[in-house]
């Protein structure tokens, strides 16, 4: 009896330590900079306050974000961001992990890694220390392309991201993980390559094919404070019980609310149905999350309705502020011009892509060119992708431009169809003899 006793007691002991050391860990990344870009870093902001809120400690949750809206000239509210219209300041509290020229792909690779030599110095130095027993909640939001996703410089391509999450299933550093991106062609970056048994379930904003898209336009500040995807599960997320809704529930609602795209599901789709959101988005009772309001929640979805896609962003805003500028004013002919230099820039870069194509086509499958720049063909060819992506990179112009990203699946396409890598390089280095810059 006194045997059984002290084994009870050991196994108590045991399983409470085990449940006790089990923690939430968060990632959350901002991809872009800028006034234009707000609601990126927006979502971001939000993002951080649900976690803070249900009991996630700062210490758990890492923040890439460039950090240059709170303080902007263009800000009329110095130090508040919002993410939805009249919404309360996201801002407050948020880490400032890494900020400016330290989010970058190879940053955030390493902070998922729990790389601490390789983060010295640089931010905050915080990364992933998450390991078996713990849950990670990775959330990214930006701009993207076929088999990419972008960065203030630089992208991350989808092969890398999913050789980090096969490094950090080997290094045991989670025990469960989901992940959250809003991107445009987003469900490129899992889309049969993410595997379905290492206990991670995942969401994406569209396809690998579409565009995802902006919403809650703002008069005041002049920008989109949102993206659809992302405020549709975070205004979900700020009023539900998390303890009781699962990741599939969340994602059915995303999906039903998101009418602009086709929301996403990949990887362990069992987990999705099994697991609550609380159990990655933080469990803690909360007192204070707000009631739903059903009123506001029907006028939020009337908002949406402004939606436009991620690579119109720029020329809506420019288009939206012409209309309200005052008759003759200096501020119309200078947003008059700025719209005809958005226009011009990009049918630049689409005819410098076009012209790459047609280059690459004339030896031998010159009738390729409409199927290759018609349609989005499935990436298949990551390697030779990203080996040409890089030369326009080098040769032509940043990557990390919506109106350049919105052309890459013609890249793609080119690899596709069975061109070799050199040839389409070389093709790169005849149509781009000069290198573009386009300063926003």
């Amino acid at each position: 009896m006194q045997r059984q006793l002290v084994f009870l007691v050991a196994s108590i002991v045991f399983f409470g330590i085990s449940f006790t050391s089990a923690a939430n860990w968060a990632v959350l990344v901002a991809g872009s900079n800028g006034w234009y870009n707000y609601r990126h870093q927006s979502d971001v902001c939000h993002a951080y306050q649900i976690l803070h809120k249900n009991g996630i400690p700062d210490s758990n949750i890492i923040v890439f974000m460039y950090d240059d809206l709170a303080q902007n000239p263009q800000n009329p509210t110095k130090g508040v961001v919002i993410n939805q219209p009249n919404g309360q300041d996201v801002y407050h509290g948020v880490p400032h992990d890494y900020n400016g020229k330290d989010v970058t792909p190879k940053n955030f690779i390493n902070v998922l890694l729990g790389n601490k030599e390789a983060m010295k110095g640089i931010g905050s130095g915080k990364v992933l220390e998450s390991g078996p027993d713990d849950n990670v909640f990775i959330y990214y939001t930006d701009h993207g392309a076929v088999g990419l996703v972008a960065f203030p410089t630089g992208v991350l391509y989808a092969t890398d991201l999913n050789d980090t999450i096969a490094k950090m299933h080997s290094q045991n550093k989670y025990k469960e993980m989901v992940i959250y991106i809003e991107a445009c062609e987003s469900g490129s970056m899992l889309e049969n390559i993410l595997p379905k048994d290492i206990n991670i379930y995942a969401t994406t904003a569209s396809n690998a094919k579409e565009s995802s898209y902006a919403c809650y336009y703002d008069a005041k500040r002049q920008t989109y404070l949102g993206d659809v995807y992302s405020v549709v599960w975070m205004e979900d997320s700020d009023v539900e019980d998390l303890s009781k809704e699962t990741l599939y529930q969340q994602f059915l609602v995303t999906q039903k609310k998101t009418n602009t795209s086709h929301v996403m599901q990949y990887g362990d789709l069992a987990l999705g149905k099994a697991d609550t959101v609380g159990e990655f988005q933080g469990g803690k009772s909360n007192s204070n999350k707000a009631q739903r309001n059903i009123l506001k929640e029907k006028y939020n979805e009337l908002l949406r309705r402004d939606a436009v896609p991620t690579e119109d962003v720029r020329i809506s805003i420019v288009s939206r502020r012409l209309a309200a500028a005052d008759e003759n004013s200096v501020e119309k002919s200078n947003l008059e011009h700025e719209l005809v230099q958005l226009l011009n820039d990009r049918a630049i870069i689409t005819t410098r892509i076009q012209q790459i194509a047609s280059k690459a086509l004339s030896m031998n499958r010159g009738d390729y060119f409409e199927m290759v720049t018609a349609k989005h063909m499935p990436l298949t060819q990551h390697a030779c992708y990203k080996s040409v992506t890089q030369r326009v990179q080098e040769k032509c112009f940043d990557l990390p431009n919506e109106f350049v990203l919105n052309k890459l699946y013609i890249m793609a396409n080119l690899c596709e169809i069975g061109l070799f890598d050199f040839t389409i390089k070389q093709a790169i280095d005849q149509v781009c003899q000069e290198r573009l810059d386009f300063v926003y």
